[in-house]
């Protein structure tokens, strides 16, 4: 009765976790949730009342599939104030989500057996998009001790003449590393060898940096490459709005047309109040994006700082986003109080959520087996009892 293609994907194992932690707090367990990738800040006040105002002024209709002429004109200048990229409003696309673009992008390009270059770690939905377009995902393992970054020779090895598209996320769910424009330059000499392949930049969490990394996207680093790169954002994280549903994409204006035209024969335009919030989003005032860093640098500081204590895991720090990353290989092999081995990443993640009520995700989910994935993107006080839960039941294997 249902279609083959639906062997190829599998359900989102973040929203799994997400869902389990959530049916324990509805029975009365005292569940802290570190698996969802959203903000717990507001949505910023300007942005709801914009909101509140196109429902008055009866904006409640369709709109152009790819998105209103005001919104596209707001990421058009986004663009060029903070990415120095030129796209014309014909050349950006909006929709439900930078996911739903991702998806219709790779629906528009891949044909049977077209690869797809993704480093690993990597964002969970990007190979099973790949599959249901029926292209191949092509995984690349990032090491830790290179940052789980992708490096130029890796990326020369995994091409091949199949190779159509590399997805680059940075800075990268789930690691939260981040590359230097330097390191892009370095990748893109790569590319430039190679011109059948193009490049989907996924920079969701752009404004979400620390310590002073200064953010460029690819198509910034190396304009020769502009011509073949699909750079892709959001509202979502950095404004917290991640329930509103808007993501966007600049990109050649043949492919901006694929995408739309995809949309047009799905969801059509994304809705039409949460467009005009995004316009209040990318215009209106982004001085509060400075005390959300300064929260989110605070906590990833005091996650990093406390797994680093616990014998047998060790944890990066990361240049942005709201993940870490940590190894827990120093726990392999060792018992549970109930007598289970941790033979694997989601021994480890089960032994947390059943144990210490505490809901993190296996890093075999992301790619890479023998990590866990933790969102800081909650509370302080959340994170603390977090991280002493994890020591404790850390410190009961055996």
């Amino acid at each position: 009765m249902l279609a083959a293609r639906l062997s190829r994907v599998k359900p989102s194992p973040t929203l799994a976790v997400t869902a389990k932690a959530a049916e324990l707090k509805a029975a009365g367990k005292d569940v802290i949730g570190l698996g969802a990738g959203e903000p717990d800040f507001d949505t910023p006040e300007h942005v709801k009342q914009a909101a509140i105002e196109a429902i008055k002024r009866g904006e409640t209709k369709y709109t152009p599939v790819a998105g209103t002429p005001a919104l596209r004109k707001a990421i058009s200048e986004k663009f060029k104030r903070e990415n120095r990229l030129e796209y014309a409003p014909g050349q950006i696309v909006a929709g439900c989500g930078a996911k739903q673009v991702i998806f219709n992008a790779l629906l528009a390009t891949l044909n049977a057996g077209d690869e797809v270059i993704i480093p690993a770690p990597y964002w969970v939905s990007y190979p099973d998009m790949v599959l249901f377009a029926e292209g191949t995902p092509v995984t690349v393992p990032c090491a830790e001790a290179d940052g789980f970054k992708l490096k130029p020779e890796a990326l020369e090895k995994a091409i091949t003449k199949k190779t159509k598209w590399l997805i680059l996320n940075s800075p990268c769910n789930p690691t939260g590393a981040a590359y230097s424009e330097a390191e892009l330059k370095a990748l893109a000499a790569v590319l430039l060898k190679h011109p059948q392949v193009w490049v989907l930049a996924d920079d969701i969490y752009e404004h979400l940096v620390y310590d002073g990394f200064t953010f460029a996207t690819i198509a910034q680093a190396e304009p020769k490459l502009y011509a073949r790169t699909l750079t892709v954002n959001g509202v979502s994280k950095a404004y917290a709005m991640t329930g509103w549903r808007i993501g966007y994409a600049g990109g050649p204006k043949a492919l901006i047309t694929a995408i739309a035209d995809i949309q047009s024969q799905s969801t059509s335009n994304p809705c039409s109040i949460s467009q005009a919030a995004s316009v209040a989003a990318l215009n209106g005032p982004q001085d509060f994006l400075q005390d959300w860093k300064k929260s989110f640098a605070a906590r990833r500081d005091l996650v990093v700082n406390a797994l680093n204590q616990v014998p047998g895991i060790r944890c990066q720090v990361p240049e942005g986003a709201f993940y870490v990353f940590p190894s827990l290989k120093g726990l392999l092999g060792k018992k549970t109080p109930g007598g289970k081995t941790i033979a694997g990443c989601n021994d480890f993640c089960d032994y947390l959520l059943d144990e210490a009520l505490v809901a993190v995700v296996a890093g075999s989910a992301f790619g890479m087996g023998g990590y866990f994935r933790i969102s800081y993107a909650t509370s302080e006080k959340a994170l603390t009892e977090a991280m002493a839960r994890i020591k404790k039941a850390c410190s009961a294997l055996a």
